[in-house]
């Protein structure tokens, strides 16, 4: 029973750590925008000129850099992303598909959009930014919406809102997140990341 219950916590723990990649992952975006509305790297053409020096050029820079930073994370965890789509899953039939790709649209304007406006030349509101962006991150995977990723989108992953006949049974209304085109009658492979949502991929 001690054994069963330490099994499930730990699959517990990887689930939650997935969606908090995946909500990294969907910030790719946003912190590509604060680089380049933010970076701040002086250039002269004057004979005298000279370099400023490394530790002022970080300073003037500290936000794009962190941005930077947070980037590479989200690159190294769209990594880990795909390695995890290669492993061994379990299969369904495909009944009835409807696409949820607005889905992607909608976190773009809602969260993303609005947040590359902050003016970020102010401490107080890069913690605020920083703040919020921890917010959004804890509701987006308690309301299980970190599903909706702009940056898979840019990748060719598509949503789908499916129903499907599983070896236990029918689901109707799961998410299921893929890269392939999956229409009534496919037959995918599957990992589970939430009780209905799902990364699926064809059976070739």
């Amino acid at each position: 029973m001690q054994e069963a219950t330490i099994i499930s916590s730990g699959q517990q723990f990887s689930s939650t750590w997935d969606k908090i990649e995946l909500y990294v992952i969907s910030l790719w975006l946003l912190f590509l925008l604060i680089i380049i509305a933010t970076i701040d790297i002086p250039v002269s053409f004057s004979k005298n000129a000279q370099f400023i020096g490394i530790k002022k050029l970080v300073s003037m820079n500290s936000v794009p850099l962190i941005s930077l930073l947070l980037l590479l994370i989200g690159i190294a965890f769209i990594g880990r992303f795909k390695y995890k789509l290669q492993g061994s899953m379990k299969t369904f039939t495909v009944i009835e598909v409807q696409d949820g790709n607005f889905e992607h649209l909608t976190f773009l304007t809602t969260y993303i959009v609005p947040l590359i406006s902050f003016n970020l030349g102010e401490t107080r509101n890069v913690l605020i930014l920083f703040l919020l962006l921890i917010a959004i991150g804890a509701i987006c995977i308690k309301t299980q919406m970190f599903y909706a990723n702009p940056t898979l989108a840019i990748l060719g992953f598509h949503i789908y809102i499916i129903s499907g006949t599983f070896r236990t049974g029918t689901r109707l209304g799961i998410i299921v997140i893929s890269r392939d085109k999956i229409v009534a009658g496919s037959r995918v492979k599957y990992r589970r990341l939430d009780e209905k949502i799902y990364f699926a991929r064809l059976i070739q």
